[in-house]
């Protein structure tokens, strides 16, 4: 099994080009303030690994961290929120991760009370047609109801006509069997 708790800060890029290319990709990606870095932090337990802040758009680069000399786990900047800088920054910089380097696994988190907007089932499926890994995390579960709960499979049904519980994992920073259910989704599939 994965040590995820070996862990190491190594660089942040601006271009796919500058990346460490010595192990696999672990993208993680989804809207500001989704819990991107929150999550990370819970994953390797560090409470200050990934910078977190309330506000949106607080990650400007890909971040990378060496897990357990087995993969790169990347923070991508949140998408959906622009503070500063052009608009389309986001884009250019993930199109080109993408067209250059296919990452192994994309771990695309989205806020689990929230339903999808167009352009997140659009870069779902864009991922899904460039056959890349995709591990769909709906983030904040602890802050669900029940009848909310019971509502996901209705709300993600865009992502997939077939959507089930198997294509989505529901975690919470503050729940420890759901983050360890993710280290061992993410042990699986490297």
């Amino acid at each position: 099994m994965i040590n995820f708790s070996n862990v190491s800060f190594i660089t942040s890029v601006v271009n796919v080009k500058d990346r460490p290319k010595d192990l696999n990709d672990v993208l993680f990606v989804g809207r500001s303030n989704v819990g991107k870095s929150s999550l990370i932090n819970a994953l390797v337990n560090r409470k200050s690994l990934a910078y977190t802040s309330s506000k949106p758009g607080h990650t400007k680069l890909l971040n990378y961290f060496n897990v357990d000399q087995k993969f790169y786990l990347v923070d991508a900047p949140g998408f959906g929120y622009i503070s500063k800088g052009p608009q389309d920054a986001f884009g250019e910089m993930m199109e080109t991760y993408f067209l250059k380097h296919k990452p192994h696994l994309v771990v695309f988190l989205f806020d689990s009370r929230r339903i999808p907007k167009e352009e997140d089932i659009a870069f779902f499926h864009f991922l899904k047609e460039e056959k890349i890994n995709v591990l769909l995390v709906l983030t904040k579960s602890d802050k669900l109801n029940q009848k909310a709960k019971a509502a996901i499979k209705n709300n993600f049904k865009e992502f997939s006509s077939s959507f089930s519980e198997k294509d989505y994992l529901l975690v919470s920073i503050k729940d420890e069997i759901s983050i360890n259910n993710l280290r061992v989704k993410i042990h699986n599939i490297l």
